[in-house]
């Protein structure tokens, strides 16, 4: 066993000044670090030109970010265990660091894909680490609180990524898109560096290399595929998205073996047990659901808002800052409300929120109105602040503490790999429809693309509904809630 700082007592007292200190600077850090993820999107047109790249090529820049996040999430709950809070915290902001630093002064593409690769290391660590962080930290009496603030770094970072990047690139060249994250986080690691306490209790065990492995082979080859299929929709060519998939799907099917086999010695790198409760259970599978709603139409509006209403690159980032900032507003109240009201509360209208604005999307013509896009996207927003804080307390408030790195890291791995999903699903469905009512893909044009993105919000919509209906069926289990505060002592 380690030394450290002794873990405190959630069900005796509240927060005090350490552990708030530990909880604002992961916020803080992970925000950074997860508003990275959406700032590629918009400036692909102008990476193209001035690097005089293809899409097909361009697409790499999001295909490898995605690609490492799959590999590195699955891993974080066995470092979490074993590595103390300061340590790992450091290793990822220094990754994320370095890779913007790479990124800024990447004299050609090949390197900025280093640069981006880098950084997906240290941002697949940082968000399992604070949510564990505060599992082991917060009272269960105010949990909910502090999931409303994670609900923010998750929901509104990635809708400020595209209007950020607008704004950058109205006036300056790409290069400022990493120029002005890392003043940030360098302060952010320097910060850690003096003040992060360590928190929770680690321990030295083996590192199963054939996990490793097959967590490599299985979720990369899935978010591989997942990126081909959007890539190949698009016109890109390359390997076919089958191939990876199918070879993701044998080895993630043997990691599962593996960690079950583990898991009896208590030794697994991804420990599987999280789905015996059934909270944690239906929670993920909304969570994939609200995943894939956000960070596809975080694709296709842009997209809609461009290519089939005509606006400019920052007009089209500004159509959803309303709605991050709407998620910002709601994030702590919606948090409180779960404090007192419990999360089915909140959740049933969310999800049934969220399920009426991807209908409403459904709607959309070469003709629609901007401000009815905006308005249907701030009603999207608002669903999914009633969803993303209820789901957070309801499956990591489920499980005992000794669980609790491994169901972060499972909730992370559900994020990444539904956002993959999402991402491609969107934009196949949208091309393919779009080619179908144009005739050809060279013939497609505003009319056609509005028809294929209304198929694919109307997918998004029937999605959405099943979420709502499996809503119904979450509740909150007390005793494990007695168990995590016991267990974190």
């Amino acid at each position: 066993m380690l030394e450290q700082s002794p873990s405190p007592d959630p069900s005796a007292r509240s927060l005090g000044p350490r552990e708030s200190l530990a909880i604002w600077l992961l916020l803080t850090s992970a925000f950074v670090v997860i508003l990275n993820e959406t700032v590629m999107g918009v400036a692909l047109p102008r990476l193209m030109e001035d690097l005089s790249i293809s899409a097909a090529a361009g697409q790499w820049l999001t295909t490898a970010f995605l690609l490492t996040m799959s590999v590195v999430i699955p891993i974080t709950g066995m470092l979490i265990r074993r590595m103390r809070t300061r340590t790992l915290f450091l290793t990822a902001m220094s990754l994320f660091t370095a890779g913007t630093l790479i990124s800024a002064v990447a004299p050609g593409f090949g390197v900025l894909v280093v640069g981006r690769v880098v950084q997906a290391g240290g941002t697949a660590i940082m968000m399992p680490l604070l949510m564990t962080t505060v599992i082991t930290l917060v009272p269960a009496s105010i949990r909910g609180r502090l999931m409303g603030r994670i609900a923010i770094v998750i929901s509104v970072a990635p809708a400020l990524g595209p209007t950020i990047s607008g704004l950058i690139l109205q006036w300056l060249s790409w290069r400022w898109l990493f120029i002005f994250m890392l003043p940030i986080a360098a302060t952010a690691l320097l910060l850690g560096a003096l003040r992060l306490p360590n928190v929770g209790e680690q321990r030295v065990a083996p590192i199963d290399a054939l996990s490793v492995l097959l967590s490599v082979v299985g979720f990369g080859g899935l978010v591989y595929g997942l990126s081909a299929v959007g890539e190949q929709a698009n016109g890109g060519s390359g390997v076919p998205p089958w191939g990876p998939m199918l070879l993701g799907a044998i080895a993630l099917a043997a990691f599962i073996w593996r960690q079950i086999v583990l898991q009896r010695e208590d030794r697994a790198l991804l420990d599987l047990r999280t789905f015996t409760y059934l909270p944690f259970r239906l929670a993920a599978i909304l969570f994939s659901f609200s995943s894939l709603a956000l960070f596809g139409t975080l694709i296709l509006l842009p997209i809609y808002v461009q290519n089939v209403l005509g606006f400019e690159t920052l007009e089209s980032g500004l159509v959803l800052l309303p709605g991050g900032l709407l998620m910002g507003l709601l994030g702590p109240w919606v948090g409180r409300l779960v404090d007192r009201r419990g999360a089915r509360f909140v959740l049933l209208p969310g999800t049934i929120a969220t399920a009426i604005a991807l209908w409403g999307m459904g709607l959309f013509t070469d003709s629609t109105s901007i401000w009815q896009v905006v308005v249907t996207y701030l009603v999207l927003c608002l669903g999914l602040a009633g969803v993303f804080t209820p789901l957070f307390s309801v499956s990591l408030g489920s499980l005992p503490g000794s669980l609790a790195s491994y169901g972060s890291a499972t909730i992370s791995t559900v994020q990444q790999v539904a956002g993959a999903a999402g991402t491609a699903l969107f934009v196949t469905v949208m091309t393919l429809v779009s080619a179908s009512v144009a005739g050809s893909p060279e013939a497609v044009d505003a009319h056609a693309l509005a028809a294929g993105t209304r198929a694919a919000f109307l997918m998004a919509g029937a999605a959405a509904t099943i979420g709502a209906v499996l809503a119904c069926f979450v509740t909150e289990d007390p005793r494990a809630k007695s168990v995590s505060a016991r267990s974190t002592r």
